[in-house]
Protein backbone atom coordinates (compact mmCIF):
# COMPACT_ATOMS: atom_id res chain seq x y z
CA UNK A 1 0.00 0.00 0.00
CA UNK A 2 3.37 2.34 0.82
CA UNK A 3 5.57 1.36 -1.52
CA UNK A 4 8.38 3.52 -2.77
CA UNK A 5 10.53 3.07 -5.42
CA UNK A 6 13.29 5.41 -7.00
CA UNK A 7 13.34 8.12 -9.19
CA UNK A 8 11.16 11.01 -6.84
CA UNK A 9 11.89 14.37 -6.95
CA UNK A 10 12.00 16.57 -3.60
CA UNK A 11 8.82 18.14 -2.99
CA UNK A 12 10.36 21.60 -3.27
CA UNK A 13 11.49 21.05 -6.68
CA UNK A 14 7.76 19.08 -8.12
CA UNK A 15 6.41 22.20 -7.10
CA UNK A 16 7.99 24.96 -9.01
CA UNK A 17 8.12 22.26 -11.82
CA UNK A 18 4.32 21.40 -11.61
CA UNK A 19 3.06 24.89 -11.50
CA UNK A 20 5.05 26.47 -14.02
CA UNK A 21 3.18 29.34 -15.79
CA UNK A 22 4.23 28.26 -19.56
CA UNK A 23 1.58 25.44 -18.91
CA UNK A 24 -1.35 27.71 -17.40
CA UNK A 25 -4.45 27.05 -19.71
CA UNK A 26 -6.87 28.37 -17.63
CA UNK A 27 -10.27 26.08 -17.13
CA UNK A 28 -12.70 27.62 -19.32
CA UNK A 29 -15.75 25.87 -17.94
CA UNK A 30 -17.42 27.74 -14.35
CA UNK A 31 -18.56 24.40 -13.66
CA UNK A 32 -17.17 23.02 -10.09
CA UNK A 33 -13.88 20.89 -10.55
CA UNK A 34 -14.82 17.49 -9.65
CA UNK A 35 -12.10 15.46 -7.54
CA UNK A 36 -12.59 11.72 -6.64
CA UNK A 37 -10.90 10.13 -4.01
CA UNK A 38 -10.40 6.22 -3.78
CA UNK A 39 -9.38 4.24 -0.52
CA UNK A 40 -8.14 0.84 0.14
CA UNK A 41 -10.25 0.66 3.75
CA UNK A 42 -13.09 2.10 5.36
CA UNK A 43 -12.74 5.49 6.80
CA UNK A 44 -12.30 5.42 10.36
CA UNK A 45 -11.29 7.83 13.26
CA UNK A 46 -7.43 7.50 12.77
CA UNK A 47 -5.50 5.56 10.50
CA UNK A 48 -3.93 5.75 6.73
CA UNK A 49 -7.37 6.92 5.10
CA UNK A 50 -8.19 9.00 7.94
CA UNK A 51 -5.11 11.12 6.92
CA UNK A 52 -6.62 11.04 3.25
CA UNK A 53 -9.88 11.89 3.90
CA UNK A 54 -8.57 14.94 6.26
CA UNK A 55 -6.68 15.91 2.79
CA UNK A 56 -9.77 16.03 0.59
CA UNK A 57 -11.75 18.21 3.52
CA UNK A 58 -8.52 20.25 3.69
CA UNK A 59 -9.07 20.88 -0.03
CA UNK A 60 -12.82 22.00 0.06
CA UNK A 61 -12.25 23.85 2.60
CA UNK A 62 -9.85 25.87 1.00
CA UNK A 63 -11.33 25.60 -2.79
CA UNK A 64 -14.65 25.98 -1.94
CA UNK A 65 -17.18 26.50 -4.52
CA UNK A 66 -14.47 25.94 -7.22
CA UNK A 67 -14.53 22.16 -6.83
CA UNK A 68 -17.02 19.10 -6.09
CA UNK A 69 -15.01 16.08 -4.11
CA UNK A 70 -15.97 12.58 -3.25
CA UNK A 71 -14.80 9.40 -2.44
CA UNK A 72 -15.09 6.10 -2.48
CA UNK A 73 -14.66 3.67 0.74
CA UNK A 74 -12.88 -0.20 1.35
CA UNK A 75 -11.69 -0.68 -2.08
CA UNK A 76 -9.38 -3.80 -2.64
CA UNK A 77 -6.33 -3.53 -4.73
CA UNK A 78 -6.83 -5.08 -8.24
CA UNK A 79 -9.85 -5.17 -10.38
CA UNK A 80 -12.55 -3.40 -7.91
CA UNK A 81 -10.02 -0.89 -7.89
CA UNK A 82 -9.99 -0.43 -11.58
CA UNK A 83 -13.51 -0.28 -11.67
CA UNK A 84 -13.99 2.25 -9.53
CA UNK A 85 -11.39 4.45 -10.94
CA UNK A 86 -13.07 4.07 -14.10
CA UNK A 87 -16.14 4.82 -12.76
CA UNK A 88 -15.16 7.90 -11.25
CA UNK A 89 -13.61 8.93 -14.73
CA UNK A 90 -16.56 8.34 -16.83
CA UNK A 91 -19.05 10.09 -14.31
CA UNK A 92 -16.89 13.81 -15.17
CA UNK A 93 -13.70 13.64 -12.30
CA UNK A 94 -11.44 15.19 -13.89
CA UNK A 95 -9.00 14.37 -10.88
CA UNK A 96 -8.92 11.56 -9.47
CA UNK A 97 -6.61 10.56 -6.35
CA UNK A 98 -5.51 6.88 -5.93
CA UNK A 99 -3.68 6.82 -2.47
CA UNK A 100 -2.69 3.05 -2.14
CA UNK A 101 0.36 1.60 -4.34
CA UNK A 102 -1.79 -1.46 -4.91
CA UNK A 103 -3.81 1.10 -7.05
CA UNK A 104 -1.20 1.94 -8.89
CA UNK A 105 -1.34 -0.46 -12.12
CA UNK A 106 -5.55 0.23 -12.39
CA UNK A 107 -4.71 3.61 -12.50
CA UNK A 108 -2.60 3.77 -15.22
CA UNK A 109 -4.69 1.74 -16.92
CA UNK A 110 -7.63 4.20 -16.81
CA UNK A 111 -5.82 6.08 -17.32
CA UNK A 112 -4.62 5.71 -20.75
CA UNK A 113 -8.41 5.65 -21.58
CA UNK A 114 -9.00 8.86 -20.57
CA UNK A 115 -6.06 12.00 -21.88
CA UNK A 116 -8.06 14.48 -20.61
CA UNK A 117 -8.20 13.12 -16.75
CA UNK A 118 -5.16 14.16 -14.55
CA UNK A 119 -4.44 11.32 -11.98
CA UNK A 120 -2.62 11.32 -8.58
CA UNK A 121 -1.19 8.08 -8.04
CA UNK A 122 -0.04 8.48 -4.02
CA UNK A 123 2.55 5.91 -3.06
CA UNK A 124 3.23 4.50 -6.48
CA UNK A 125 6.16 5.20 -9.02
CA UNK A 126 5.26 4.76 -12.49
CA UNK A 127 4.04 7.62 -13.87
CA UNK A 128 2.17 8.79 -17.60
CA UNK A 129 1.69 12.11 -19.16
CA UNK A 130 -1.57 12.28 -16.86
CA UNK A 131 -0.84 10.48 -13.82
CA UNK A 132 1.71 12.12 -11.21
CA UNK A 133 3.56 10.07 -7.77
CA UNK A 134 3.80 11.15 -4.95
CA UNK A 135 4.61 9.70 -1.24
CA UNK A 136 6.52 10.96 1.85
CA UNK A 137 9.53 10.27 3.90
CA UNK A 138 7.80 8.57 6.51
CA UNK A 139 11.04 7.09 7.70
CA UNK A 140 12.25 10.50 9.22
CA UNK A 141 9.09 10.58 11.08
CA UNK A 142 9.98 6.76 12.31
CA UNK A 143 13.55 8.02 13.36
CA UNK A 144 11.79 10.44 15.49
CA UNK A 145 9.55 8.01 16.73
CA UNK A 146 13.05 5.87 17.95
CA UNK A 147 14.14 8.80 19.95
CA UNK A 148 10.82 9.07 22.17
CA UNK A 149 10.72 4.91 22.38
CA UNK A 150 14.63 4.34 23.29
CA UNK A 151 13.97 7.10 26.13
CA UNK A 152 11.03 5.50 27.44
CA UNK A 153 11.48 2.01 27.29
CA UNK A 154 12.34 0.37 30.88
CA UNK A 155 12.57 -3.03 29.40
CA UNK A 156 15.10 -1.98 26.50
CA UNK A 157 12.67 -4.11 24.07
CA UNK A 158 10.67 -2.65 21.52
CA UNK A 159 7.94 -4.35 19.18
CA UNK A 160 7.36 -3.19 15.66
CA UNK A 161 3.94 -4.70 13.55
CA UNK A 162 5.04 -4.40 10.16
CA UNK A 163 2.90 -5.20 6.69
CA UNK A 164 4.98 -6.41 3.81
CA UNK A 165 8.50 -6.35 3.68
CA UNK A 166 9.07 -3.56 0.79
CA UNK A 167 11.23 -0.83 0.83
CA UNK A 168 9.39 1.59 2.57
CA UNK A 169 8.35 -0.79 5.57
CA UNK A 170 12.28 -1.35 5.83
CA UNK A 171 13.16 1.91 6.06
CA UNK A 172 10.92 2.80 8.89
CA UNK A 173 11.75 -0.20 10.96
CA UNK A 174 15.55 0.96 10.02
CA UNK A 175 15.21 4.25 10.97
CA UNK A 176 13.13 3.45 14.43
CA UNK A 177 16.04 1.57 15.19
CA UNK A 178 18.70 3.86 14.74
CA UNK A 179 16.56 6.26 16.56
CA UNK A 180 15.81 4.31 19.56
CA UNK A 181 19.93 3.17 19.15
CA UNK A 182 21.14 6.74 19.01
CA UNK A 183 19.59 7.84 22.89
CA UNK A 184 19.80 3.85 23.77
CA UNK A 185 22.61 1.84 22.29
CA UNK A 186 20.93 -1.33 24.46
CA UNK A 187 17.66 -1.25 22.76
CA UNK A 188 16.49 -3.99 20.58
CA UNK A 189 13.22 -4.44 17.76
CA UNK A 190 11.53 -8.00 17.79
CA UNK A 191 9.46 -7.12 14.41
CA UNK A 192 6.26 -9.57 13.68
CA UNK A 193 5.52 -9.97 9.67
CA UNK A 194 1.50 -9.61 8.73
CA UNK A 195 1.74 -9.73 5.27
CA UNK A 196 -1.18 -7.71 5.51
CA UNK A 197 -2.04 -3.75 5.64
CA UNK A 198 -5.52 -3.80 7.06
CA UNK A 199 -6.41 -6.89 9.74
CA UNK A 200 -6.80 -5.87 12.79
CA UNK A 201 -7.94 -8.81 14.60
CA UNK A 202 -4.39 -10.36 13.09
CA UNK A 203 -2.82 -6.52 14.17
CA UNK A 204 -3.90 -7.19 17.90
CA UNK A 205 -2.33 -10.94 17.90
CA UNK A 206 0.61 -9.21 16.91
CA UNK A 207 0.98 -6.80 19.59
CA UNK A 208 -0.18 -9.31 21.98
CA UNK A 209 2.48 -11.56 20.94
CA UNK A 210 5.45 -9.05 21.09
CA UNK A 211 4.31 -7.65 24.44
CA UNK A 212 4.86 -11.62 25.70
CA UNK A 213 8.14 -11.55 24.74
CA UNK A 214 8.69 -8.40 26.82
CA UNK A 215 8.54 -5.61 24.67
CA UNK A 216 6.99 -2.40 26.46
CA UNK A 217 6.96 -0.44 23.66
CA UNK A 218 5.64 -0.94 20.20
CA UNK A 219 5.52 0.73 17.03
CA UNK A 220 3.50 -0.11 13.65
CA UNK A 221 2.83 -0.20 9.94
CA UNK A 222 -0.40 -1.72 9.37
CA UNK A 223 -3.52 0.57 8.51
CA UNK A 224 -5.84 0.12 11.61
CA UNK A 225 -5.85 1.24 15.28
CA UNK A 226 -5.69 -2.21 16.91
CA UNK A 227 -1.89 -2.46 18.06
CA UNK A 228 -2.54 1.15 19.87
CA UNK A 229 -5.29 -0.46 21.93
CA UNK A 230 -3.54 -3.61 22.49
CA UNK A 231 -0.90 -1.18 24.23
CA UNK A 232 -3.94 0.63 25.92
CA UNK A 233 -5.35 -2.41 27.26
CA UNK A 234 -2.35 -4.38 28.28
CA UNK A 235 -0.80 -1.17 29.80
CA UNK A 236 2.14 -0.27 27.46
CA UNK A 237 3.45 2.31 25.34
CA UNK A 238 3.14 2.69 21.81
CA UNK A 239 4.12 4.78 18.85
CA UNK A 240 0.77 6.26 16.52
CA UNK A 241 1.26 5.89 13.25
CA UNK A 242 -0.74 7.86 10.45
CA UNK A 243 -3.43 9.65 12.61
CA UNK A 244 -3.25 10.72 16.01
CA UNK A 245 -4.25 8.24 18.21
CA UNK A 246 -5.00 9.70 21.89
CA UNK A 247 -8.26 8.88 21.31
CA UNK A 248 -7.75 5.28 21.20
CA UNK A 249 -5.08 4.74 23.43
CA UNK A 250 -4.83 7.56 25.74
CA UNK A 251 -2.45 5.93 28.10
CA UNK A 252 -0.10 4.15 26.15
CA UNK A 253 0.47 6.78 22.99
CA UNK A 254 4.11 8.52 23.52
CA UNK A 255 4.24 10.19 20.32
CA UNK A 256 2.55 9.94 16.52
CA UNK A 257 4.14 10.03 13.35
CA UNK A 258 1.85 11.60 11.53
CA UNK A 259 0.84 12.10 7.60
CA UNK A 260 -0.45 15.27 6.61
CA UNK A 261 -1.60 15.34 2.61
CA UNK A 262 -3.78 18.72 2.81
CA UNK A 263 -1.79 20.83 1.21
CA UNK A 264 -0.40 18.99 -1.06
CA UNK A 265 -3.58 17.65 -2.10
CA UNK A 266 -4.51 21.43 -2.50
CA UNK A 267 -2.23 22.67 -4.67
CA UNK A 268 -2.67 19.68 -7.28
CA UNK A 269 -6.39 20.79 -7.54
CA UNK A 270 -5.36 24.80 -7.76
CA UNK A 271 -2.89 23.23 -11.00
CA UNK A 272 -5.82 21.73 -12.33
CA UNK A 273 -7.78 24.49 -11.63
CA UNK A 274 -5.52 26.75 -13.57
CA UNK A 275 -4.34 24.74 -16.39
CA UNK A 276 -0.97 24.21 -14.83
CA UNK A 277 -1.04 20.81 -13.61
CA UNK A 278 1.77 18.24 -15.38
CA UNK A 279 3.17 15.07 -14.19
CA UNK A 280 5.80 14.43 -11.86
CA UNK A 281 6.99 12.91 -8.67
CA UNK A 282 7.27 13.78 -5.52
CA UNK A 283 8.87 13.02 -1.89
CA UNK A 284 8.67 15.17 0.36
CA UNK A 285 9.32 14.97 4.03
CA UNK A 286 9.37 17.21 7.78
CA UNK A 287 10.67 20.10 5.71
CA UNK A 288 8.06 20.03 3.12
CA UNK A 289 5.73 19.44 5.89
CA UNK A 290 4.04 16.34 4.45
CA UNK A 291 5.61 14.37 7.80
CA UNK A 292 5.24 15.56 11.71
CA UNK A 293 6.10 14.57 14.81
CA UNK A 294 4.24 15.21 17.87
CA UNK A 295 0.88 14.73 20.15
CA UNK A 296 2.59 13.28 22.98
CA UNK A 297 1.17 11.47 25.63
CA UNK A 298 0.91 12.50 29.46
CA UNK A 299 3.67 9.78 30.32
CA UNK A 300 5.86 11.97 28.07
CA UNK A 301 8.60 14.10 30.07
CA UNK A 302 9.16 17.31 28.78
CA UNK A 303 12.61 16.85 28.46
CA UNK A 304 12.19 13.84 25.75
CA UNK A 305 9.17 16.11 24.09
CA UNK A 306 11.85 19.24 23.32
CA UNK A 307 14.65 16.22 22.85
CA UNK A 308 12.52 14.79 19.55
CA UNK A 309 11.23 17.82 18.45
CA UNK A 310 14.46 19.47 18.43
CA UNK A 311 15.53 16.55 16.05
CA UNK A 312 12.31 16.97 13.84
CA UNK A 313 13.64 20.81 13.71
CA UNK A 314 17.54 19.41 12.71
CA UNK A 315 15.66 17.21 10.22
CA UNK A 316 13.80 20.01 8.82
CA UNK A 317 16.91 21.85 8.62
CA UNK A 318 19.00 19.59 7.19
CA UNK A 319 21.51 19.08 9.81
CA UNK A 320 19.87 15.32 10.51
CA UNK A 321 19.56 12.38 7.87
CA UNK A 322 18.77 9.35 9.46
CA UNK A 323 20.80 7.49 6.94
CA UNK A 324 24.21 8.72 8.00
CA UNK A 325 26.64 6.78 9.89
CA UNK A 326 28.02 9.82 11.88
CA UNK A 327 30.80 8.51 14.69
CA UNK A 328 30.90 4.28 13.22
CA UNK A 329 29.94 2.78 9.96
CA UNK A 330 26.18 1.26 10.51
CA UNK A 331 25.52 -2.67 9.97
CA UNK A 332 23.01 -4.75 8.93
CA UNK A 333 21.79 -7.57 11.64
CA UNK A 334 23.73 -10.34 9.99
CA UNK A 335 26.89 -8.16 10.28
CA UNK A 336 27.81 -6.51 6.91
CA UNK A 337 28.54 -2.64 6.82
CA UNK A 338 25.38 -0.82 4.70
CA UNK A 339 26.34 2.89 5.58
CA UNK A 340 30.26 3.41 5.92
CA UNK A 341 31.21 6.00 8.57
CA UNK A 342 31.08 9.26 7.01
CA UNK A 343 28.83 8.01 4.45
CA UNK A 344 24.86 8.58 3.85
CA UNK A 345 22.57 6.82 1.70
CA UNK A 346 21.42 8.76 -1.07
CA UNK A 347 17.65 8.63 -2.46
CA UNK A 348 17.81 6.11 -4.80
CA UNK A 349 19.70 3.94 -1.97
CA UNK A 350 16.85 4.26 0.80
CA UNK A 351 14.78 3.57 -2.29
CA UNK A 352 16.04 0.31 -2.51
CA UNK A 353 16.61 -0.64 1.22
CA UNK A 354 16.29 -4.91 1.39
CA UNK A 355 18.07 -5.29 4.98
CA UNK A 356 17.21 -4.84 8.50
CA UNK A 357 19.85 -2.66 10.75
CA UNK A 358 21.55 -4.24 13.68
CA UNK A 359 19.52 -3.85 16.24
CA UNK A 360 16.28 -5.74 14.74
CA UNK A 361 15.56 -9.13 15.54
CA UNK A 362 14.35 -11.00 12.56
CA UNK A 363 14.55 -10.96 9.30
CA UNK A 364 13.15 -9.66 6.01
CA UNK A 365 9.48 -11.01 5.78
CA UNK A 366 9.95 -13.59 8.09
Amino acid sequence: MYKNLAGRAVLAWAAACFLSPAFSQPQASKEPLKIGFVYVTPVTDAGWVRQHEEGRKAVDAALGGKVSTTFVENVPEGADAERVIRDLAQQGHRLIFTPSFGYMEPTLKVARDFPGVKFESITGYKTAPNVAAANARYYEGRYLAGIAAGRMTKTNVAGYVAGFPIPEVLQGINAFTLGMRSVNPDAKVVVVWLNEWFDPPKERDAAMALFNQNADVIAFHTGSTAVMAAAQERGKLAVAYHSDMRKIAPDAQIVAVTHQWGGYYTERARAVLDGSWKSGNVWGGVKEGMIRVGDFGSKVPKAVQQEVLARQKDIAEGRLQPFRAVAADVRDNEGHVVIARGAHLNDEQILKINWLVEGVQGRVGR
